[in-house]
């Protein structure tokens, strides 16, 4: 059964019957990760649940194709405090094809890289509400959506609406964001609780974002 457009807001529960149970359902939520938050894993967390999926996969980003280049820090640490921050945690796994790959991460070329490998396999790719206004600007964004089902995600002070099929879920809100906790540390301010204890204690032992 084909998925129907659907409008903002619109908290959706799948059907067992739109789904193929021969076929791995996998979540992916891409970023920059930097650094990794709460908000990130919750998001994560319940996208998989409220979905049914099977897992879903972090994937840090090499480059960012945004036009405001983004300030970010050496991919080896996102990926370090990555791993510390699910470790344990079931149904979320990290994913590396774009450092792998490195150069700007085009969400098509990751995809179409991830549907070649992975055959079995249908993706739900998250993205904040923030971003929706931006999926016309994305690189192939028309033979994206063939590819993939589009995730939305509500964020605090962003009410997003879009002609393209997105399953919007519904996730507690919080209002962080890795430049928020960045601007903490240079303002020598501990963001306890934003992020978890282990990641935070990798970064002030590594003296990043001062």
């Amino acid at each position: 059964m084909a998925l129907e457009l659907l409008t903002p807001f619109t908290k959706v529960e799948l059907e067992p019957e739109t789904k193929d149970k021969k076929r791995k359902q996998v979540g992916i939520l891409g970023g920059n990760f930097n650094p990794v938050h709460h908000a990130h894993l919750v998001v994560a967390d319940q996208v998989r649940q409220q979905l049914n999926l099977d897992k879903v996969l972090l994937m840090p980003e090499y480059l960012p194709p945004h036009v405001d280049t983004k300030e970010t820090i050496d991919e080896l640490h996102r990926l370090n405090m990555l791993k510390m921050a699910i470790a344990g945690i079931e149904g979320l796994e990290i994913e590396t094809l774009e450092l792998e790959r490195r150069g700007i991460s085009y969400s098509y070329d990751s995809i179409k890289i991830l549907k070649e490998r992975h055959p079995d396999t249908d993706y739900y790719f998250i993205i904040g509400a923030d971003m929706v206004s931006y999926l016309p600007t994305w690189y192939r964004i028309d033979e994206l959506v063939e590819m993939v089902q589009f995730v939305g995600i509500q964020r605090p002070r962003y009410r997003a609406g879009t002609s393209y099929p997105i399953i919007w879920v519904d996730v507690p809100l919080m209002d962080i964001s890795s430049s928020m906790i960045r601007d903490f540390i240079k303002q020598g301010r501990t963001p306890n609780f934003l992020l978890p204890h282990e990641v935070l204690d990798y970064i002030e032992e590594e003296g990043l974002y001062r």
